[in-house]
């Protein structure tokens, strides 16, 4: 525990944005049933200033599992993420004027700059500028920043595998397709500032330059 408590404290000196103000799920599938002190394990996640909302994968009779609120059911296993539901997040996207058609894509013309979060289940999300460190990109189909991406860029997260993610510069904090993702970490050095493009294979998020 104190190795991957270790390994959290290098990932938010790495990305000091990552969980910041952001609602997490811990997932415990992977914790020994036995002689695990839940209640330490939340204040040592409480004292690095992380907002748990739910744990799922525990044992309900474990001390301190409680402490997180109701088990949830639940997530795909690995490098799952949580999004918002595609109801919650239809109202948060503009809503058409009623005598037009409903677009197939949003389009941003402007920078999403740090704090922002653009949320568009209905199709792709198309920003002609960067995206801040700390901003966010939710897409329920692909994802074009035509500028540096150094926020967070999730697409299909309503479930749409085919969905993909475009940016002219790559500086992301994170890439998400259809639940799977990749953190800055986990990203080949070569692509780094560079054109570069994401899909998902399989249960892996593949990317590569665009050439």
């Amino acid at each position: 525990m104190e190795q991957w408590l270790g390994d959290l404290d290098a990932q938010a000196a790495r990305t000091p944005s990552f969980f910041a103000g952001k609602p997490v799920v811990v997932d415990l599938g992977g914790v020994p049933a036995q002689g695990t002190d839940l209640s330490a394990l939340v204040q040592a996640l409480a004292g690095r200033g992380l907002r748990i909302i739910a744990v799922e994968g525990a044992d309900p009779a474990w001390a301190g599992a409680r402490e997180w609120g109701a088990p949830i059911p639940g997530g795909r296993p690995g490098a799952a993420v949580d999004f918002p539901v595609a109801e919650e997040a239809a109202a948060q996207s503009p809503a058409p004027a009623p005598a037009q058609a409903e677009p197939a894509g949003l389009v941003i013309s402007e920078p999403v700059r740090s704090g922002q979060s653009v949320v568009y289940p209905k199709g792709d999300v198309t920003v002609i500028g960067s995206v801040s460190s700390g901003a966010e990109v939710f897409a329920g189909g692909s994802i074009h920043v035509y500028g540096t991406l150094r926020g967070r860029a999730v697409a299909g997260f309503t479930g749409n595998t085919a969905a993909r993610v475009f940016c002219h510069r790559l500086e992301a904090e994170l890439v998400a397709i259809a639940g799977v993702y990749r953190t800055a970490e986990s990203m080949d050095a070569a692509l780094w500032g560079h054109a570069a493009q994401a899909w998902l294979q399989g249960e892996t998020v593949v990317m590569a330059t665009l050439d």
